[in-house]
């Protein structure tokens, strides 16, 4: 019988703890096909931090460390240093990149840092309970924000693509969904992107995700689905927003 569908050797046969409708594992599927189409399973490291991605390292078959909450960006800065021939890249939720670790991804962007930040935001902590995020929607609840998020009390949710996008030394950074089969498609090619571009020495770069959280949300998976689609790509529009490669070829044409 022919075989039409198998694993991806990039992964491990644990099976993943995440709730039903999340969509991490989707995520950590297209990480794991892009490191093996790209034949550097056996030439990566991945750097997990604190949060719904804290055991990414059972998943992945590549090597794994294991950083502080929000530290994996200086964790991975660290390791490439040591060994630049490999790629490098975190795996990082919104709870965790866009709050205690803004310092760190911030700092490793402007310094063109060689590594990939796979950042997954669901507008909200997972992991711990449904806390408010810094990229939680205005009016959306959380369990430290019963009445939702107002801008003049908790302020507006911060844009990480957008602001990243500014750094001289961010070589990429696009925000893609996985959602549906063509998005997931679109996302893959920017995970693949990004991790072509460090290969090749441009700097640093990063995909966001956004992601569904049902259990959080309090939503079914298949309601959670519209739900992203509604509400966070009207705050989070998808895009490319910086390519410097690109601009370097189209300026040298």
């Amino acid at each position: 019988m022919a075989v039409v569908y198998q694993r991806s050797k990039g992964l491990t046969e644990t099976e993943q703890h995440f709730c039903p409708g999340c969509t991490h594992g989707v995520i950590h599927k297209l990480v794991a096909e892009v490191m093996e189409e790209l034949d550097i399973i056996g030439s990566t490291v991945g750097v997990a931090s604190v949060g719904c991605s804290a055991f990414a390292y059972n998943y992945f078959a590549c090597d794994m460390q294991q950083a502080a909450h929000g530290r994996a960006p200086a964790v991975a800065t660290g390791i490439k240093r040591v060994h630049p021939d490999l790629a490098v890249f975190t795996y990082q939720g919104d709870g965790d990149l866009a709050a205690i670790g803004t310092a760190e991804i911030v700092h490793a962007a402007m310094r063109g840092e060689k590594i990939t930040a796979i950042f997954v935001n669901n507008a909200i902590y997972g992991m711990t309970g449904g806390q408010m995020a810094p990229t939680t929607l205005l009016g959306q609840k959380a369990t430290t924000a019963p009445l939702g998020r107002q801008k003049d009390l908790h302020g507006s949710p911060i844009r990480m693509a957008e602001m990243l996008a500014t750094l001289d030394g961010c070589a990429y950074a696009e925000r893609v969904m996985v959602t549906d089969p063509a998005s997931i498609a679109k996302a893959k090619r920017a995970i693949k992107k990004a991790f072509t571009l460090q290969l090749a020495g441009a700097g640093f770069t990063m995909v966001e995700l956004l992601s569904t959280c049902p259990t959080n949300w309090g939503l079914s998976p298949v309601e959670a689905i519209g739900w992203l689609k509604e509400n966070l790509v009207p705050c989070y529009p998808l895009g490319v927003y910086a390519d410097r490669a690109e601009q370097k070829e189209e300026a040298a044409k």
